[in-house]
């Protein structure tokens, strides 16, 4: 099972709302979003909100304009518009605060399309790939209306896209039992804004890659993407493990380091880098017309800093085929993808409150500071929260400014002092070191990245390559994989 702050690059637009980067702006910022009006979607009477999120092969941006010639370029895609429905993400908020969980739809799942759904028009049963159902609706319907009504095409486009639309969220909630409150949609010129509007999103390879197809062509290690070679970096298939399930790994891994790029104070506290944000969505994102986004905003701001729990569905088969025999498919089981989701979403008990320890003295008489040695952002934070916790007073928290340290300490007036006794191996059993010109009752603690005790985050190479998931084949989930760890993992 895998957790992280957001994930794949339609989650972006809920990171970036959420943040509230646009509430002193609202207005403004709302009335240039590209919206789609008449789809059949729920009001979170289930008691959560759950998105449908979509990514589209497409060359126009969210208000349906052409793209520039430069733009089109930077897509590496070719010139013949799309619309595959390549990446499908559902995530589901419960609204009484709890975790959130998203769930990623491999793009070649052989499904049905519901019966009831506008625009379709052929016989039940017959099944089509997921990333199509989109594009092949809003194709018939788009015939129907200009053959059979005689409207012009300008005329029938937008209600042959809203029925693509539509058959994409009921196939989508009859496959995962799930009622869709909202729907989300970005383009491959999306993808290229956000990255760009953020300066860039660290990846790390293992070997090096070059890929044509895709476009991705990048030396193995750490590196910094911009917009045009993070599109090629997340839409890469060819020479992964597992092609659809290797990619939707790299776009979960993408995602983790894009959160944490959106989420650090270089991007909240920069104006320049709010306003390339607002400017990127609203030419790249649509959402459902009957979307109170800011009302979304403020109930879910605490989302930003919470874990979301990602799954992707479980599979049969990875190499499977069409019933005509023409094409190559991932095969599913409904019945297993709903029981897995039922099994998901189920109401974890609530954990145990931690017993404060008895120190044997007054612990709210003694300040400690904590200093962050290492580059793991959030960790002098949370040791200070958990100091807290067991009753010692907060004191600053901050960067160390000092000489640089080889392991995490406490520093005191009096290295026999029980409280820095106490808070040494409270922490997990840290050296104590005596600095006579600090007051009797305050404390400093440095941390280094080595220190592994309360607060601390599991290390950064604790994501590995990502295996697939295939229902009945022993498979284990991967690791968790979280977006405030150090630096991406570094994946094939």
């Amino acid at each position: 099972m895998r957790h992280l702050q957001i994930t794949v690059a339609l989650l972006s637009v809920s990171v970036l709302l959420i943040t509230g980067f646009a509430w002193k702006q609202f207005d403004s910022f709302s009335s240039r979003l590209a919206t789609a009006a008449g789809l059949s979607l729920g009001n979170g009477e289930d008691g959560a909100i759950d998105i449908l999120l979509v990514g589209i092969d497409s060359r126009t941006d969210a208000h349906g304009d052409e793209l520039s010639d430069e733009e089109l370029e930077q897509l590496r895609a070719g010139d013949v518009d799309g619309t595959n429905t390549d990446t499908i993400i559902l995530i589901r908020i419960p609204e009484d605060g709890g975790s959130a969980a998203a769930f990623s739809i491999p793009r070649d799942s052989y499904v049905e399309i519901p019966d009831d759904v506008p625009g379709k028009d052929w016989p039940s049963n017959r099944k089509v790939k997921i990333n199509s159902v989109f594009g092949s609706t809003r194709h018939q319907e788009l015939v129907r209306l200009v053959e059979r009504e005689g409207m012009s095409h300008e005329e029938a486009e937008p209600r042959a896209t809203a029925a693509g639309r539509e058959a994409l969220v009921s196939t989508v909630a009859e496959l995962t039992d799930i009622t869709v409150d909202h729907y989300a949609e970005i383009g491959l010129l999306g993808f290229i804004l956000l990255t760009d509007a953020v300066g860039g999103v660290e990846v790390c390879l293992n070997n090096a890659v070059n890929e044509p197809k895709s476009g991705a062509n990048f030396p193995a290690g750490r590196q910094t993407l911009d917009g045009a070679d993070a599109l090629s970096f997340v839409r890469q298939r060819e020479g992964l493990p597992g092609m659809d399930i290797g990619r939707i790994h790299r776009q979960q891994v993408f995602m983790a380091s894009l959160a944490q790029r959106v989420l650090s104070t270089q991007v909240l506290t920069n104006p320049t880098a709010l306003n390339r944000l607002s400017q990127a969505i609203q030419r790249s994102v649509v959402l459902d017309s009957e979307w109170d986004i800011l009302g979304f905003a403020k109930q879910f701001q605490g989302l930003a800093v919470g874990d979301v729990q990602f799954e992707t569905i479980p599979v049969v088969s990875m190499n499977s085929w069409s019933t005509d025999g023409m094409q190559s498919v991932v095969e599913i089981d409904p019945d297993q993808v709903r029981e897995r989701i039922a099994e998901v979403l189920a109401t974890e008990p609530e954990p145990e409150e931690e017993a404060v320890p008895d120190f044997g003295f007054d612990a709210s008489e003694v300040t400690v500071s904590v200093a962050n040695a290492s580059f793991i952002e959030g960790l002098a934070t949370r040791v200070s929260d958990e100091l807290n916790r067991v009753g010692f007073s907060e004191g600053e928290v901050g960067n160390w400014l000092g000489r640089p340290t080889p392991q995490s300490k406490v520093i005191t007036a009096d290295a026999s002092s029980e409280a820095a006794q106490a808070i040494a191996e409270h922490l997990g059993g840290l050296a104590i070191e005596q600095d006579t010109s600090l007051e009797k009752n305050q404390i400093q603690v440095v941390l280094t990245t080595r220190y592994d005790g309360p607060g601390a985050e599991p290390p950064p190479d604790s994501v590995e390559a990502a295996e697939q998931f295939v229902a009945g084949e022993g498979d284990a989930p991967p690791p968790p994989m979280t977006a405030d760890n150090p630096g991406p993992p570094c994946i094939d």
